[in-house]
């Protein structure tokens, strides 16, 4: 066998081999909301890294407090016990999250992570109330929380699973659209059933969860004893035009996992915040739930939560994502009769535009104005920051309506 000693070092998530070290989508730095390539371009992001850097790129107040930490105190765990910037954390967390329905937070270190965290605690719950064989989870069909093994399996889309040997048996997925898949499935499996998660948004094309969804879960977990989550590690931190889309639901749910804008993308950081119902329950017994990280709720990325919240409140980032809104529903308005749109949707700043065509086209094209946009198979989504100036917005207007022309 012949060795190749100059092979690209580097393994690309959810690239072929073929097109490693491609320098028109090689990063070599970033500000603002400007990312630049290792080929010379520079582009407007509209998708916030991944969905990430809800306040841009380079803000000076959360490079200044990781920065800062990294000389007090570079590391320090939460095995067997905590420290001071982690209890700080949680409790600017739990600030923005409703302290009167929120208990305590968990840290863990991605989304993924976090909704593998999420499962061990509502199982764990459901056994400690003395229901041990409650131990399924449902998702929505089409969801993406992540692709650890447990998030991977909950994923409600078909992304090789089966190759990867990943576990969906204690895993249901039902539609989105209405609650009738679930009414459904309650009635054959609903003393199973330890939880139910939501994504406010569907992370893959931009998909609102329904109204007549949201509607019935209340009075259906009653009924049943499931738990209910928000997985709103992609909708939280203002991208929907509220802290968090579930703020704006008829009932509040249980846990709640946030990530992404949670340290505005600087550090590899999620938090699972749990009610104070569930709290009790563990408190009670005064069960050990088995699960720890060694980066997880690390000094550096509990500095960036804190700046991060502190940053979001002195920018008053909610109000800017309002005000994002009603451009974005304004431009989305006026392209929604191009003739290769079928379709926009979502809330907030986190949209998505159907097309007729696949979507490799308008991602080329829109580049080539100088916008950085996310593909689908056929559709494309905007994300942008938070923190779009007048003439960003009017660039990416621009730049889109230039790129649907030219495909």
């Amino acid at each position: 066998m012949t060795v190749n000693t100059d092979r690209y070092p580097l393994w690309e998530s959810l690239v072929q081999p073929s097109r490693y070290g491609r320098p028109e989508v090689h990063g070599i730095g970033c500000e603002g909301n400007r990312v630049h390539f290792a080929d010379g371009t520079s582009a407007l992001d509209v998708m916030s890294g991944l969905w990430n850097a809800n306040l841009g790129y380079g803000n000076k107040a959360v490079t200044e407090a990781i920065t800062d930490c990294l000389n007090t105190a570079s590391y320090l765990p939460l095995f067997r016990g905590g420290h001071r910037l982690a209890e700080q954390a949680a409790r600017a967390v739990l600030d923005v999250s409703g302290p009167d329905h929120f208990g305590r937070v968990l840290f863990s270190t991605s989304g993924g992570a976090a909704n593998d965290v999420m499962m061990k605690l509502v199982r764990h719950y459901q056994a400690l109330r003395g229901d041990e064989d409650r131990d399924v989870v449902v998702g929505l069909r089409n969801s993406w929380h992540g692709l650890t093994y447990g998030s991977f399996a909950l994923t409600g889309q078909p992304l090789g699973q089966d190759v990867y040997r990943v576990d969906r048996s204690k895993v249901r997925h039902v539609s989105h659209e209405d609650v009738t898949e679930l009414v459904e499935l309650l009635a054959r499996e609903g003393d199973k059933i330890a939880a139910v998660i939501l994504e406010p948004v569907l992370g893959t094309g931009a998909h609102p969860v329904s109204d007549e969804l949201l509607g019935a879960m209340e009075e259906l977990r009653a009924q049943h004893g499931f738990l209910v989550v928000a997985d709103e590690v992609a909708t939280g931190f203002g991208r929907t035009g509220s802290y968090f889309a579930s703020q704006n639901w008829p009932f509040k749910p249980d846990v709640m996992i946030t990530s992404k804008g949670l340290t505005n993308g600087t550090c590899a950081a999620s938090a699972i915040v749990v009610s104070h119902d569930v709290c009790e329950m563990f408190e009670r017994t005064d069960a050990v739930l088995f699960h720890g990280e060694t980066q997880a709720g690390s000094p550096t990325s509990c500095a960036a939560i804190i700046a991060t919240i502190a940053e979001m409140e002195r920018l008053d980032a909610v109000t800017l994502a309002q005000k994002l809104t009603q451009k974005l529903d304004a431009l989305l308005e006026e392209i929604s009769s191009h003739p290769l749109v079928v379709e926009t949707r979502g809330l907030g700043c986190f949209r998505g535009i159907q097309l007729s065509v696949p979507s490799d086209g308008l991602t080329a094209a829109a580049r080539r104005h100088g916008l950085i946009v996310q593909p689908g198979t056929d559709f494309i989504m905007l994300v942008p920051s938070l923190t779009y100036t007048d003439e960003e917005f009017e660039e990416l207007a621009n730049g889109l309506r230039a790129a649907l022309d030219e495909i």
